[in-house]
């Protein structure tokens, strides 16, 4: 993608993530996102064919540069205690999202975040199956593989949301802990 599909790209996604803190994705048209991004509708349409697919593209980026990194070991930035211990992806999650990137707290917690939760949770899925295959296996307990990556994901965005109730008043190594305390079982297997 050039330079300037980019920047379209970029205006489109920032215009639409406002109009979502104002209103329910629902009540959002394809013209209010042209109107304010200020492109034109065969600009918009050269780059998404719906508004369903502007908002799988917005979800990707927003959470596959958090994703990214923390499936990345070698990337540090002061993060991990432990490259490879379940905490430290967690934490490192928990980090990107105090500090807000492309606002995506807001996105987490407007009318429409159901939608965003959703993908986040697909994101967090992927995230467990690659950098902890240990839960892919069926242990003694015989809990299903899929099973466990589901509470492990659904916990982590249950406490996303609590925090966000909260204020964000817990540090992420805070939370870090609390969630590493609720999922502590399901590690130690």
């Amino acid at each position: 993608m050039d330079r300037r599909q980019q920047k379209t790209r970029d205006a489109v996604f920032a215009a639409f993530s406002r109009l979502l803190s104002q209103k329910s994705y629902h009540k959002i048209t394809v013209q209010e996102i042209i109107d304010a991004a200020n492109i034109g509708r065969t600009t918009f349409y050269a780059h998404f064919e719906t508004k369903e697919d502007l908002l799988r593209a917005l979800c990707e980026a927003l959470f596959q540069h958090i994703i990214d990194s923390a499936m990345d070991a070698a990337h540090t930035h002061g993060r991990y205690s432990d490259k490879n211990a379940p905490g430290s992806a967690f934490l490192h999650l928990f980090q990107h999202l105090a500090e807000n990137d492309g606002n995506i707290l807001e996105l987490l917690s407007c009318e429409s975040n159901g939608l965003f939760l959703r993908y986040f949770k697909e994101s967090l899925n992927g995230l467990i199956r690659v950098r902890h295959p240990g839960l892919m296996q069926v242990e003694q307990d015989a809990l299903p593989a899929d099973f466990k990556i589901n509470f492990v994901s659904s916990t982590f965005v249950e406490t996303v949301l609590w925090w966000l109730k909260n204020q964000r008043q817990q540090t992420p190594e805070e939370l870090a802990g609390y969630f590493m305390a609720v999922t502590a079982p399901i590690w130690e297997k």
